[in-house]
C-alpha cells in the first residue's frame, strides 16, 4: 500500500485591500463607506471587545459639540444606510426626534448611534489587538501581526495578515500634567482624570472638597455635574483654569469655516513654523466652551444666590498647578500660581478630577518596524500628505493612512467630528483611484489665502476704443 501524497501546498492567501487599525469614530466612519465598495477587502482591529465612546464622559444631557449630521457617514454620502437618520428609523424614534427639534444630539445618544453601527458593519474584529506593522518588500504589502483575546483580556491566539494599506485610527489618550502623575498613580484621595469620572462620580460627591483643573469643556461639564448635586451653602467646590478665563468655544458661522475641507487644504499647504503657530493660537477654536454650557454654570450659581449668600463655589482662571502633594491620607495641597499676578498660594482639597484633555496616542511602539521607511518633520513627528497618507521611502508602495494623529499637518479640523466622512471619503477616492465618493471642490464663502494674483488691465498697451459708425441715411 503506497503512502498518501501529501496535499498540495496552499498558495498564500492575496494581502487584503486595507486593515483598520482602532475602531474609533473615524475609522468607523471609514468602515461605513468601505462597506459598499465590493471591490474592497477590508478589515478592522480593535483590542476594545467593542465600541466605547468616553464612557466617563456619557453625562445626562450633555451634548455632542456638532450637528447630527456629522454622523459617520453623511457628509459624504447622505443616502448610506449608515447615517444617523437610518439609525433613528431602525430603532423607531425618527417621529419623537423630529418633535424634540434637537440639531446637537446627547453624547450618550451619539454613543449608542456608533455602537449600532459597530454591531452591524461586516468586517470589524472586537478584542483583537495589534502587536506590530512591517513591511514585507517580497509580498509587496504590509505585515500585520495581531492577538485575538479571550473575555478576560488575555491572549487566545495569535495572528497575522497581510494588507496593501493601513488605516490608523488609535485616538487619544487622556493627558495627566507631570505634577499630578504620582498623585493619580497612588491610591487613597481620588485624584482621577475627567476621561473616568463617571466611575468615581458617587465617590466624588461624597468627598468634602473638590477640585477640577482644566478650563476645557470636559471640566465645565464635570464642574456643572458636581455643582447641580452638591447641597445648597456646602458646594465646596474650586473649578482652576490656565486660560485667561472661562472662554466660550468659537461658534460663530464664520468661524466654524476653519472645520471645513478648504481649510484643511490651506492649512496643509502652509510651511511647518506657520502651522505649528497656528494650532498654538487657534486653541479657542476647539477647546473652548459651548456657550450653553457656561450659560448653565451662571444659572445654577444664580439660582443658589436668589435667597441671599453666594454659593460656596470657586472659579479661578489664568491658574496653573505647580507641585502638589498628599496631607496624611485625607487631603491633597495644590501648589498654585497666578499667571499675570506671579503670585502663589496653596489649596487644600479632598478630591481632584483632572478635565485636562488628551494627546494622540503615540505610534512609535506600533510603527517601529516602519521607522527606517517614515519621513519626519524637523520636531520628529510623521509628515502627512493631502490625502491623510503618511510620506514613507518610495520602495514603500503601499500606504499608511492617519485618522486622528494629523493635528500638526492638517489643523484644528483633525480631531473634529465634522469632518470624519469627508476624510474617510478622501481616503477611499485615493486607495481605490477611483471617486466613488464625488466631493465638493468648495466648502466654504471664505477664501483662505491668496491662491494667484487678481486678474489686473495690462496697462502697457494702449486700450483701443471702438467707436460706432453712424447710419446717416
Amino acid at each position: 500500500m503506497s503512502p498518501t501524497p501529501n496535499p498540495p501546498r496552499d498558495e498564500p492567501e492575496p494581502p487584503r485591500d486595507l486593515v483598520g487599525i482602532g475602531i474609533g469614530p473615524f475609522n468607523l466612519s471609514l468602515a461605513a463607506l468601505a462597506h459598499p465598495l465590493a471591490e474592497l477587502d477590508t478589515v478592522f482591529y480593535e483590542q476594545r471587545p467593542g465600541f466605547d465612546w468616553h464612557p466617563g464622559l456619557l453625562i445626562d444631557d450633555a451634548r455632542v459639540q456638532v450637528p447630527f449630521l456629522a454622523d459617520l457617514v453623511t457628509l459624504a454620502d447622505p443616502t448610506s444606510p449608515w447615517t444617523f437618520l437610518n439609525y433613528l428609523r431602525a430603532r423607531d424614534r425618527l417621529f419623537p426626534f423630529y418633535f424634540a427639534e434637537r440639531f446637537h444630539i446627547q453624547r450618550a445618544e451619539y454613543d449608542a448611534y456608533c455602537r449600532w453601527a459597530s454591531q452591524n458593519i461586516p468586517g470589524l474584529r472586537f478584542s483583537h489587538q495589534v502587536d506590530a506593522v512591517r513591511w514585507n518588500p517580497e509580498r509587496d504589502a504590509f505585515e500585520v501581526d495581531f492577538t485575538q483575546l479571550d473575555t478576560d483580556g488575555n491572549t487566545h491566539t495569535l495572528g497575522r495578515t497581510y494588507t496593501r494599506n493601513i488605516a490608523l485610527g488609535l485616538g487619544t489618550e487622556p493627558h495627566i500634567p507631570q505634577p499630578l502623575t504620582p498623585l493619580v498613580e497612588a491610591p487613597g484621595v481620588p485624584v482621577i482624570h475627567a476621561a473616568d469620572y463617571l466611575d468615581h462620580r458617587e465617590r466624588l460627591l461624597a468627598a468634602g472638597h473638590v477640585t477640577v483643573v482644566g478650563s476645557g469643556q470636559s471640566g465645565a461639564e464635570v464642574f456643572l455635574d458636581l455643582l447641580r448635586h452638591r447641597p445648597h451653602g456646602r458646594e465646596q467646590l474650586h473649578w482652576l483654569g490656565r486660560t485667561e478665563a472661562f472662554a466660550p468655544m468659537e461658534y460663530s458661522k464664520l468661524g466654524l469655516e476653519h472645520f471645513t475641507p478648504d481649510y484643511t487644504r490651506y492649512f496643509q499647504a502652509l510651511d511647518e513654523p506657520v502651522r505649528d503657530q497656528l494650532v498654538a493660537s487657534q486653541w479657542q477654536l476647539h477647546k473652548g466652551i459651548d456657550a450653553d454650557t457656561t450659560a448653565a454654570i451662571h444659572d445654577e450659581l444664580y439660582r443658589r444666590s436668589l435667597h441671599g449668600g453666594w454659593p460656596d463655589a470657586v472659579l479661578t482662571p489664568g491658574v496653573h498647578v505647580r507641585t502638589a502633594g498628599r496631607i496624611a491620607t485625607t487631603k491633597i495641597e495644590l501648589h498654585l500660581e497666578h499667571t499675570r499676578q506671579g503670585t502663589r498660594s496653596r489649596l487644600t482639597t479632598n478630591a481632584v478630577v483632572l478635565a485636562t484633555g488628551y494627546r494622540e496616542r503615540p505610534l512609535d511602539r506600533l510603527l517601529a518596524g516602519l521607522d527606517p521607511y517614515l519621513r519626519r518633520d524637523n520636531r520628529e513627528r510623521p509628515r502627512v500628505d493631502e490625502h491623510f497618507r503618511m510620506i514613507l521611502d518610495p520602495c514603500v508602495t503601499g500606504a499608511v493612512y492617519v485618522q486622528s494623529a494629523g493635528l500638526h499637518t492638517h489643523g484644528v479640523g483633525a480631531p473634529d467630528l465634522g469632518l470624519a466622512a469627508w476624510r474617510s471619503a478622501t481616503i477611499l477616492n485615493a486607495l481605490t483611484g477611483k471617486d466613488p465618493y464625488p466631493l465638493p471642490t468648495r466648502t466654504a464663502f471664505t477664501t483662505f489665502g491668496l491662491d494667484r494674483q487678481p486678474h489686473l488691465p495690462d496697462t502697457r498697451r494702449p486700450v483701443r476704443t471702438l467707436i460706432p459708425l453712424i447710419d446717416s441715411r
